[in-house]
């Protein structure tokens, strides 16, 4: 009596990799690596930028116009730095520009009148006019509730206007400067310009403090996570008050140095260089949703924009083309972050259904 055993069926085998495995985590991997390393990123357009210019115009690499790149970049800088700390939060600050202007004719017009009042003096007067700019701005928007675009696009309006009130077609000349406020421009150490090194301290200062410290700390928070800052115990309406004092603090500390820089200042001063601040601060990868930048990157993106606007003048390109770049620079530094952000959002839903 024969007796038969069914056979075990066999498991299917798997299905051999196909070449689409290596290539998805050859992508993964360099998403990973582009949303850590977004200020590598930008040291490499530099360069290429740099040597791009040197190519075609083999004069370009000098001293004077690394000088004169890092004047000018030397202010929008600073400016991008307090951006960036508002822009951490979801919001920003369109009211820089004209508190650059009127900080700059408010100090010169005390030079005027105190031909002998010491630099730090007015140093400290321009970030007091910023400070009231940022109160002004940090009340609206954490007591009134008024969304910060709205509300810095109002001061920018009323500030600008009662600049033009208050100078009347006026204006201050570098002849009513002291020597030794204009030597913050003009001087040196080591080779370097005294407005640079200022700028670098004021920036690394910054740096520190948002990456080290509790307080900056919290800007991250806020702005990645509103409702779980509350829950963290985080005061909100605290931290973004000061956030808008410390955007106006530095904008008034750079109408000081703005008018010591260019010399000659009227109500048209630094007119429409908030753009310009935000172009930085969103191409040195601080993103416009909140909690992600650096001041390091930001400092890049401004360095990069002075640049790119240098070599075109260097090229004899149209001025028109410098603002056309710097939009498409805005628009791919946007697409780049929202790829970014769908890209992590969906390996990490991955992660969690594997778990």
């Amino acid at each position: 009596m024969s007796s038969s055993h069914p056979s075990t069926p066999k498991a299917p085998a798997p299905p051999p990799a196909g070449p689409t495995e290596p290539s998805a985590g050859a992508a993964a991997r360099l998403v990973s690596a582009l949303a850590r390393n977004r200020e590598s990123t930008l040291v490499v357009v530099l360069v290429v930028v740099v040597l791009g210019t040197a190519l075609a115009r083999p004069g370009f690499l000098n001293v004077q116009n690394l000088r004169d790149v890092l004047l000018n970049v030397a202010i929008i800088s600073l400016l991008s730095a307090g951006m960036t700390v508002v822009m951490l939060m979801r919001h920003i600050d369109l009211s820089v520009g004209s508190v650059v202007g009127i900080t700059a004719y408010l100090v010169g017009t005390l030079y005027v009148v105190f031909p002998g009042m010491p630099v730090v003096v007015a140093l400290l007067a321009g970030v007091g006019i910023g400070l009231v700019a940022g109160c002004v701005n940090g009340a609206l928007v954490t007591f009134g509730r008024v969304p910060s675009l709205v509300a810095t696009l109002s001061t920018l309006y009323i500030i600008r206007g009662a600049d033009y009130a208050y100078v009347h077609g006026g204006q201050v000349n570098a002849t009513s400067l002291p020597e030794a406020y204009s030597r913050l421009a003009t001087g040196a150490w080591l080779g370097v310009p005294n407005l640079v090194l200022i700028a670098a301290v004021v920036l690394a200062a910054m740096g520190v403090y948002l990456r080290y410290y509790r307080g900056g700390r919290e800007y991250y928070a806020i702005g990645s996570n509103l409702e779980a800052a509350r829950l963290a115990g985080i005061a909100v309406d605290r931290r973004v008050f000061i956030g808008f004092l410390v955007s106006g603090a530095i904008a008034g500390f750079a109408g000081a140095l703005w008018l010591a820089r260019f010399g000659t200042v009227d109500a048209s001063t630094a007119k429409g260089i908030e753009l310009q601040v935000v172009a930085a601060a969103v191409v040195g990868s601080v993103a416009i949703t909140g909690g992600v930048g650096t001041i390091w990157g930001a400092t890049l993106g401004a360095l990069l924009l002075g640049v790119i606007n240098i070599s075109l003048v260097v090229l004899r390109v149209s001025p028109f083309w410098q603002q056309a770049i710097q939009g498409a620079l805005i628009v791919a530094a946007i697409t780049l972050d929202t790829l970014l952000a769908r890209s992590v959002a969906k390996r990490m839903m991955k992660k969690r259904e594997h778990a």
